[in-house]
C-alpha cells in the first residue's frame, strides 16, 4: 500500500508508518518513510514549509529511544527517542522548520536495521522531499552527531549547523566515566530518587509500561539543574509516551564503540567550510570540554554557553537560547554571501 502524499497541516503531525527509507526518497513518500511534522506557516511551533522558489528551511533532528530490553547505567541521551524539539523550533519564528521521528521510534515504525550511518541518508530523504534547497540543522544530544555528519556528506545543501549539546569527536570513552559520575551524583540530590530507580531498574523487562515511563522520568530529570521544576520538565518530555527503542539504542551504540566510529572525524570536520553554533548548557552533567576539541577543528565556529542550563538549554534558559539560536539563520546567509 503507498503512503498517502504529504499535505499541510496546521496543527497535526503527519505521520508515516515504517522507519527511513534506505535510500533517499522523493515525493510522493514511500511506505517506509519517517514520520514527519510538515506544517504549513510559522505558528507557535514555528514549524511550517517555506512555499519560495529555491527554498530554505531549518532541518531539526534527535535521536533517542526505548521498547523492551535490558535498562543501561545510566541510560543517557541516545539514538531511540521521538522529537521532541518543539521547543526550539519555536526560537525560529519566521523561519520554517521540519522535525520528524526518526527510524524506529516514536511514530516512526520500529523494523531495523539502525546504524549511524541510517539517521544521515534519512536526513538527506527529508531535505529531498520537501524540496529543500539548502537547509540550516539542529541537532540536540545524540541528534548532533548524524547533523554533523550530513555537513560534510553534502555540503552544498548545508547554510550552518547548529550543534546543541553534544559530546565533541573523540572517543565516548574519554568522557562518559566523567558523566556517569556526575549523574549518579546529581540524581542522588534529591531523597528517595536512587533507591526508586534502582528499584526500577532491577525490575528490567518486568517492568510495566507505566514503570518504563517512571524509569525514564527518573532519569531525565537529571539532566536539569533547577531541582524544584526538573521532574516536571521531564514529565513534559514523556508526554506523550511512546516508549524507548533499546534496539535501535544498543546497535547504534554498539557501532560507536568501534574504533572505526571516530576515526578521521577530526580531519572531516576542519574541511566542514559552513558556519557551526555549538550550544552548550553551563550545568550540563556531559562534560563540556568533550566538545572542545570539535570546537578547535572547526574554521568557522561560534560557542555560546547558556548560564544556569543543563542539556536542554532551551527549556531552562529559553531567552539565551532564542537570542543564540534565533539569530543564526540569518547568520549564515550573510557569512555566505560574504565569501
Amino acid at each position: 500500500m503507498s503512503a498517502p502524499t504529504p499535505r499541510a497541516a496546521s496543527s497535526e503531525r503527519l505521520s508515516r508508518p515504517n522507519g527511513c527509507p534506505s535510500e533517499p526518497a522523493v515525493p510522493p513518500l514511500p511506505d517506509s518513510a519517517p514520520s514527519w511534522d510538515g506544517r504549513d506557516g510559522c505558528g507557535h511551533d514555528g514549524c511550517g514549509r517555506d512555499g519560495s522558489d529555491g527554498r530554505r528551511g531549518t532541518a531539526l533532528g534527535r535521536a533517542h529511544g526505548r521498547r523492551r530490553g535490558r535498562a543501561r547505567d545510566p541510560l543517557p541521551w541516545r539514538p531511540g527517542l521521538w522529537d521532541t524539539l518543539e521547543e526550539p523550533a519555536a526560537l525560529l519564528p519566521g523561519n520554517p522548520a521540519y522535525r520528524w521521528d526518526q527510524r524506529g521510534p516514536g511514530r516512526s515504525q520500529r523494523p531495523g536495521p539502525y546504524s549511524t550511518d541510517r539517521p544521515v541518508a534519512d536526513l538527506e530523504a527529508v531535505r529531498r522531499h520537501f524540496g529543500l534547497e539548502r537547509v540550516t540543522l539542529l541537532g540536540h544530544s545524540w541528534g548532533a552527531r548524524p547533523a554533523l555528519a550530513y555537513a560534510p556528506a553534502h555540503p552544498a545543501r548545508v547554510g550552518g549547523l547548529i550543534y546543541v549539546s553534544g559530546t565533541g569527536i573523540d572517543d565516548d570513552s574519554t568522557w562518559h566515566p566523567a558523566y556517569k559520575e556526575a549523574f549518579h551524583r546529581r540524581l542522588g540530590e534529591r531523597p528517595g530518587r536512587r533507591e526508586r530507580r534502582q528499584e526500577l531498574r532491577e525490575r528490567g523487562d518486568g517492568r510495566t509500561d507505566a514503570e518504563d515511563r517512571e524509569y525514564a522520568v527518573l532519569q531525565w530529570s537529571v539532566d536539569f539543574t533547577d531541582h524544584d521544576r526538573a521532574e516536571a520538565h521531564a514529565e513534559a518530555m514523556a508526554t506523550p509516551w511512546f516508549g524507548v527503542n533499546y534496539a535501535c539504542d544498543a546497535a547504534i551504540g554498539a557501532e560507536l564503540k568501534r574504533p572505526p566510529a571516530t576515526h578521521g572525524l577530526r580531519e572531516r570536520r576542519a574541511a566542514l567550510r559552513v558556519p557551526v553554533l555549538i550550544v552548550d548548557g553551563e550545568d550540563d552533567i556531559r562534560p563540556r570540554w568533550s566538545v572542545d576539541s570539535l570546537e578547535k577543528a572547526l574554521p568557522d565556529v561560534t560557542r555560546t554557553t547558556p548560564a544556569g542550563a543543563g542539556h536542554l538549554p532551551w527549556t531552562e534558559d529559553p531567552e539565551g537560547s532564542r537570542a543564540a539560536v534565533g539569530a543564526f539563520p540569518g547568520g549564515v546567509r550573510h557569512r555566505r554571501g560574504s565569501r
